[in-house]
């Protein structure tokens, strides 16, 4: 392993070229027209372009892909997370070329692909899961049949594809057959896979998964639990390592029902298997198996002192688990809190927005950390995912990690494009997440669809005493008073514009 092509864009592919660098390899960065000047591209040590703006003609396409692979003369490809990351033609084709492949063979990323399949998997070794039913009969009765059933409320989900793209919650039965139609649209259009299924609604239920690893030689291990159930579009936006809402005992319960399904499927590699556990039974139901690293791997990384991507090559690489993980070494330690900063409008439905980054200082204090994507003068495309940093801070308990990322967000500066700043500082200071008294629909009951207060200003007062405050000022929550022009806005109004940069930046360009 000598020269490495990241097929990938962004923060991971960044995140990637960093742990290159570690062990001596050379990263190669691919990049569409669009992304000619990204900031990953900067960061590598070479660079091809391989096509049109538009994924589908460019990080999707496997052909032009591989044709950079033999360009560069790389051998070895680590597909990150998303677009091909999960592709069985993709890692056949690395694969088949000679080359090594960063992750779990084609034969155990096909069978863990659809949803349905895994949760099978998991059953076959007495794991519990959601009760659920394929909607495999397109006839209007026989999926009226099935959501009666279960019971409503119930969530239409399709067998593919993750980043909750197509899920749905339905409560009643005359809303089910529209929801149906929808979610076949959206899964066909992004998975190329109308195949869907339903699941019984769990009530407050809470989202935790488990990392584990997996070498070449049979051996596999999990490396600790986080919890991810602040979501919004069942879509995670704050993740946290470990779970506070569970018993030691329920903890290592869980981790062990990850380690056994990962040895039943013979896993290789870094993935991460996630269930949904309910608080009133106290018990976890398999959801299903990421056979890739996670977009919040860091929390992992910060409470073990465990590179994971560097984990990944070496294994990748043929070493044997032994040598990369010892849990004598790596026991958690502390807490970790991740937030995702999006460029997404809140106040509209948590719509992506695009521009150029007119300004943007990232927060530089110890036991902080961010993995950027972006930087001042670079431009968020309408053809990729909005993600912009994640920003991930550790504390020796829980109070001690909120408080040191409260302070990390108020130094955060974002102008030019509206993002999800905002609402990230106002969760982390909800006496709810504070208490830890979270559910996956958490964020929906609460700020609604469209933001605090389902769209209303917040109080400018408020916003103004935070600002002078400045970050080492007492955390106050923002009320909301009046409508007005939305806090995520680019508007002359906008109260959140008239403090950016002084407590915390969000958008302010003019």
């Amino acid at each position: 392993m000598k020269k490495v092509l990241i097929a990938n864009r962004g923060e991971i592919a960044i995140r990637v070229a960093r742990a290159c660098r570690v062990l001596g390899l050379r990263s190669v960065a691919v990049y569409s027209e669009a992304d000619a000047m990204a900031r990953h591209v900067r960061k590598a040590d070479e660079a091809v372009c391989i096509g049109p703006p538009e994924p589908s003609k460019s990080y999707l396409d496997i052909d032009r892909v591989m044709d950079a692979v033999r360009k560069t003369g790389a051998d070895t490809v680590h597909p990150g997370y998303g677009f091909l990351s999960e592709n069985t033609d993709f890692a056949r084709a690395v694969i088949d070329a000679g080359l090594t492949w960063v992750g779990p063979p084609p034969g155990v990323i096909g069978p863990l692909q659809s949803k349905t399949g895994a949760k099978a998997q998991a059953e076959a070794i007495g794991l519990a899961t959601v009760p659920g039913a394929v909607l495999d009969d397109p006839a209007d009765e026989a999926v009226l049949a099935a959501a009666a059933s279960l019971g409503y409320p119930v969530i239409v989900k399709p067998e593919a594809g993750g980043g909750g793209k197509g899920m749905v919650r339905v409560d009643r039965p005359e809303d089910l057959l529209a929801a149906v139609a929808a979610a076949r649209r959206v899964a066909k259009g992004a998975f190329k896979s109308d195949g869907l299924f339903l699941e019984r609604h769990v009530g407050h239920a809470r989202h935790i998964e488990v990392q584990v690893l997996g070498d070449r030689h049979g051996q596999v291990t999990h490396v600790h639990d986080r919890e991810c159930s602040v979501q919004r579009r069942h879509q995670k936006i704050i993740e946290e390592s470990p779970c506070t809402a569970i018993t030691p005992a329920e903890r290592e319960q869980i981790c062990d029902m990850a380690y056994r399904f990962a040895s039943h499927v013979g896993y290789e590699g870094a993935g991460t298997v996630e269930f949904l556990w309910d608080p009133q039974t106290r018990k976890a139901c398999f959801l299903e198996m990421n056979t890739r690293i996670q977009v919040e791997h860091p929390v992992t990384e910060v409470v073990t002192g465990m590179d994971l991507v560097v984990a990944q090559l070496r294994l990748a690489a043929g070493e044997p688990l032994s040598r990369v993980w010892q849990p004598s070494e790596h026991l958690p330690r502390g807490h970790a809190i991740e937030v995702r900063l999006y460029a997404e409008d809140p106040a509209n439905g948590f719509l992506p927005q695009t521009g150029k980054l007119q300004r943007v200082i990232w927060p530089d204090a110890p036991f902080v950390r961010v993995d950027a994507g972006f930087e001042t003068g670079d431009v968020v495309s309408m053809h990729t995912d909005p993600m912009l940093a994640k920003i991930i801070a550790w504390g020796t308990d829980r109070n001690d990690a909120i408080a040191r990322l409260q302070g990390a967000l108020r130094e955060t500066v974002v102008h030019g494009v509206v993002c999800n700043l905002p609402i990230l500082v106002d969760i982390l200071h909800h006496p709810d997440f504070v208490s830890g008294n979270l559910h996956t629909t958490w964020v929906e009951e609460v700020y609604g669809i469209g933001g605090p207060a389902l769209g209303e200003s917040p109080d400018l007062e408020a916003l103004l005493a935070l600002a002078m405050a400045g970050p080492s000022g007492p955390p106050q929550r923002v009320s909301a008073r009046e409508p007005a022009s939305h806090p995520y806005s680019n508007g002359f109004v906008d109260p959140w514009a008239s403090i950016a940069g002084v407590g915390f930046g969000v958008d302010g360009s003019r």
